[in-house]
């Protein structure tokens, strides 16, 4: 979702400015201690889903991220021409499900700002498979709950160690995202086939079947 779907801009502004501003105001630091003090604890939980759980972050930090993330959430956007992709990928008869680390407060308030939910046939997140996507747990476990075929399925990413893992389970298609912040310059990737936005992958509307 973040960075694939939605612009990563948000998700980097909330962690690396408004949690430590925050954490700062709370704890009575200066902004650069907060820094020095938090990102050495983001860090040590990267790739796990303590990482994606605000619940953790919230015990941690003592501070209410859901709350945290509502003080910024008209910065919540999607990427140009995902609603159009996605309507038309099921209008051409393909289920359309969303796989996210993001924890379930994290998702509910990004659907609500969006209005995305219906653009998918099913939302799953890590936290109900008991893994993250980076690790291969979370893809036996994805393939318990949402049934696909790893020659017939696209998976598209933004994170490079997602895309790895995916990889490694069998997924044939993948594709990896090159700007996931707009706000940030275009990645280069050789390792995986990239694209910078769902317009290079949009469906032909004379190839979409009538229901």
């Amino acid at each position: 979702m973040d960075g694939t779907l939605l612009d990563l801009h948000f998700d980097n502004h909330f962690w690396r400015e408004h949690v430590p501003l925050r954490y700062a105001e709370r704890h009575r630091l200066d902004i650069d201690t907060a820094r020095s003090e938090l990102v050495p604890r983001f860090r040590l939980k990267e790739g796990t889903l303590d990482w994606y759980c605000v619940e953790y972050w919230s015990r941690e930090l003592g501070l209410d991220i859901v709350e945290l993330k509502r003080e910024i959430d008209h910065l919540i956007a999607v990427h140009d021409h995902v609603p159009e992709f996605l309507q038309r990928i099921r209008q051409a008869g393909k289920r359309v499900v969303m796989v996210t680390n993001a924890h379930a407060h994290s998702l509910a308030l990004k659907m609500e700002v969006t209005g995305l939910t219906d653009a998918f046939d099913a939302l799953i997140c890590s936290h109900d498979i008991g893994y993250p996507k980076e690790d291969p747990r979370f893809w036996t476990g994805l393939g318990n709950e949402e049934a696909f075929r790893n020659e017939s399925t696209l998976f598209v990413d933004d994170s490079l160690p997602v895309l790895r893992t995916a990889r490694a389970f069998g997924i044939r298609h993948i594709l990896a995202i090159r700007r996931p912040d707009s706000r940030s310059p275009a990645r280069e990737i050789e390792e995986f086939p990239a694209i910078d936005g769902f317009h290079e992958i949009m469906p032909e509307t004379a190839n979409i079947r009538t229901r």
